[in-house]
């Protein structure tokens, strides 16, 4: 459980008004001092996450925010950052100060929660202080950070939600047969990692064995004779983005051909707003403001696949020059000023963020499309790599 990815654990979010407790529950609920407690008022400045391991819960993100009532230019600035945690929050705990009772901060928090469904409790902290202590509901918990009060029975809570925003999902498993045979075609080039494979390729091959099937994997040079070899077509064949264009010229066509992107694509995101967006590629001309955005940070590499190689493909693609902007990690515009956004496989990200992301997109009325959707369409493969999801077939029937 410790090599769980972030993208894949359990993200709770601690928020309230400043000095409602939020830190000091937070540390009770973990059993360590994950975060700085003081009296004084707006300790937290910036949202913190730490990564751990929580019984009964599991793997998971513990996301302490700023006060929701702090004050002055920085402090708006530390509550935007603090409603900025709900796009990742899978599980959201209110910390109130039970002497004091819910703030219009609170409240407004609570609406907001509703709103994007975000499963959530509130913990009515310090419970200490309060001469008859009201009984727990489903939804509220009386609980003191100082004297262990209710700390056990919100963990408790805590699982139960965690279990049923944890439904299983799967990358490829569900498209497969015991007994199958998966071809995974994994350049090895200037722009991977030394000595490993990158997130999206690791969790597709665990997901083809737990299915009982082969992962039979291979670099793009090396294709045409690892299909030769094989006594039988395998069962389908993924590729990264980046080689789409000669993996489709070597992979017959009776062979179910997609990749990494896309499957990433339905099992974080929203295939099919995804693809829809992949029209919008067509339409750009001169200037046009095209985000691309990635979920992680890295060193950036003669021919990084985010700010060169899709750009040019673009250009190529739409014969115009628009004029493109990069952003990176947790930086993602709430109301996304462009006429495109063009995401990567968010790998990184956990489903909330991702589909988060989407949603903004929306929102805002920007169609936003993913880098395997978006290069198998401008290499004008898309409807064949989108053969294992017929639902997506029929938007671009």
């Amino acid at each position: 459980m410790n090599q769980t990815p972030s993208g894949e654990r359990l993200h709770i979010g601690f928020f309230g008004m400043r000095n409602a407790g939020k830190s000091s529950v937070m540390n009770a609920v973990t059993g360590q001092n994950l975060a700085v407690v003081s009296e004084i008022k707006g300790t937290t400045t910036d949202p913190v996450k730490k990564a751990m391991e929580l019984l009964p819960i599991g793997p998971v993100v513990l996301i302490d925010t700023p006060g929701l009532d702090d004050e002055g230019t920085l402090g708006a600035l530390r509550v935007e950052k603090a409603r900025g945690a709900l796009s990742e929050t899978d599980v959201a705990v209110l910390v109130v100060d039970a002497s004091i009772g819910l703030a219009i901060e609170d409240r407004a928090l609570l609406t907001l929660l509703g709103e994007r469904k975000i499963p959530h409790l509130i913990a009515m902290n310090k419970a200490d202080l309060l001469g008859v202590v009201p009984a727990d509901t489903d939804e509220v918990l009386y609980v003191s950070a100082k004297d262990g009060r209710g700390i056990r029975e919100l963990k408790e809570a805590l699982g139960r939600i965690g279990k049923k925003s944890g439904e299983e999902r799967h990358v490829i498993a569900d498209l497969l047969t015991p007994g199958d045979t998966v071809v995974l075609v994994i350049p090895i080039d200037a722009a991977a990692p030394k000595g490993r494979l990158i997130l999206p390729q690791q969790q597709t091959i665990r997901d083809i064995l737990e299915a009982g099937c082969s992962a039979l994997c291979c670099r793009d040079t090396e294709l045409a004779s690892t299909l030769a070899s094989l006594n039988n077509p395998p069962r389908m064949v993924v590729t990264d983005s980046q080689a789409f264009g000669r993996v489709a010229q070597i992979v017959p066509e009776d062979v179910t051909l997609t990749s990494f992107s896309i499957l990433f694509a339905r099992y974080k995101g929203d295939l099919m707003e995804l693809v829809k967006g992949a029209a919008a590629l067509s339409h750009l001309e001169d200037g046009d403001p095209v985000l691309i955005s990635e979920g992680c940070t890295h060193h950036r590499q003669c021919g990084d696949i985010g700010t060169e190689k899709i750009p040019a493909w673009v250009r190529a693609f739409t014969g115009k020059n628009p004029d493109f902007r990069f952003t990176a990690g947790g930086e993602f515009p709430e109301k996304p000023d462009a006429k495109l956004v063009i995401h990567c496989g968010g790998c990184m990200l956990n489903e909330r963020e991702m589909q988060s992301r989407i949603e903004r997109s929306r929102a805002a009325g920007v169609p936003i499309v993913n880098y395997g959707v978006a290069i198998a369409h401008m290499h004008g493969i898309l409807r064949r790599s989108l053969e294992p999801f017929p639902d997506a077939l029929e938007i671009l029937s």
